[in-house]
């Protein structure tokens, strides 16, 4: 199941504004400002089942601090407490009957006022959630996908914030995302204004070589929650993680590749640029990570017990 398994989804209920509405009713302006100018900000979270029965979302705390981070970087002065904003976010996946599922707050600015400046328009806020497998397909989660560099650069790190996860920065991840498929594969690294490597469309990205993982720098990407979650989980293997540059030919002379993302999960790559990475399959460090991510989201691990709050 790719990003497609997004289309069509549906649900009970979806809170908005403060109310919980039935799914078909929750229903926005067409002259919302979001939607003409894109400033609004957003969360994906993830639910899973653990082995005791019970469902548990991931990392819930760190998610909801980074959307009130992406509102402030963004001017916009969230309504509702982040308590709040949590509480929600647990009962919507009660309310929709989910033991495991895809979590999307969402703060836009409402109608009224339009051109750039949104004046005094209502920052409204929605919390919905629906059941989403693997986004890049589970064959790809097993078997690794395959990615071309795209012809598309990274945004520079003062032209958008890249603290913030805000909305109409992903016209850009679309576009890279349309011209991979539209290539023949499956996704895209993209590069930064400098032609150092940054970030894929919707993930951040590891490289292995000689035992040592190497990723981007953090000022120069969006500083993924599952980014963090596996340099943690390397760590506590005795594996050497550095932050540093990557060059557009590190990446051909990889040992493994894999992308984390809270939709990807830990995906491999196997191929970039029509060049075989390593042996041309997921390799054993991305197994390993990938085998203890897995692990922990279903609460088979005691350490980091704190990262998984219970419904």
């Amino acid at each position: 199941m790719g990003e497609d398994a997004a289309q069509g989804v549906t649900g009970e209920t979806i809170w908005l504004d403060g109310e919980w509405l039935d799914w078909d009713q929750a229903q926005i302006h067409v002259l919302t400002h979001s939607l003409h100018y894109g400033l609004g900000v957003f969360e994906g979270i993830r639910c899973y089942q653990t082995q005791d029965g019970r469902s548990a979302v991931f990392r819930l705390e760190e998610h909801v601090r980074r959307l009130y981070d992406s509102a402030r970087i963004n001017l916009m002065d969230v309504p509702y407490a982040p308590e709040l904003v949590s509480e929600v976010i647990l009962e919507s996946l009660r309310r929709n009957s989910l033991s495991e599922g895809y979590i999307r707050p969402l703060v836009f600015i409402g109608d009224g006022a339009m051109g750039l400046h949104p004046g005094d328009n209502a920052i409204r806020v929605a919390v919905i959630s629906w059941a989403w497998g693997k986004y890049l397909g589970e064959d790809g989660i097993q078997n690794g996908i395959r990615a071309k560099v795209s012809t598309y650069s990274r945004h520079h790190v003062n032209s958008k914030m890249t603290n913030g996860k805000t909305c109409g920065d992903y016209v850009n991840s679309i576009l890279a995302k349309r011209e991979a498929l539209l290539d023949g594969y499956d996704e895209a690294v993209m590069l930064d204004p400098s032609g150092l490597v940054s970030e894929c469309t919707g993930e951040n990205i590891f490289v292995v070589r000689d035992g040592v993982i190497r990723t981007p720098p953090a000022a120069a990407v969006l500083n993924g929650i599952t980014r963090s979650t596996l340099m943690t989980l390397a760590s506590d293997r005795g594996m050497k993680v550095e932050e540093s540059p990557i060059t557009r030919d590190d990446l051909y002379i990889a040992d493994e590749i894999f992308l984390t993302g809270t939709a990807a999960e830990v995906t491999p790559i196997r191929e970039v640029d029509a060049r075989v990475i390593g042996s041309g399959k997921r390799g054993p460090v991305t197994e390993s990570l990938q085998a203890a991510y897995f692990e922990l989201v279903a609460g088979k691990n005691d350490a980091h017990t704190d990262w998984l709050t219970y419904l």
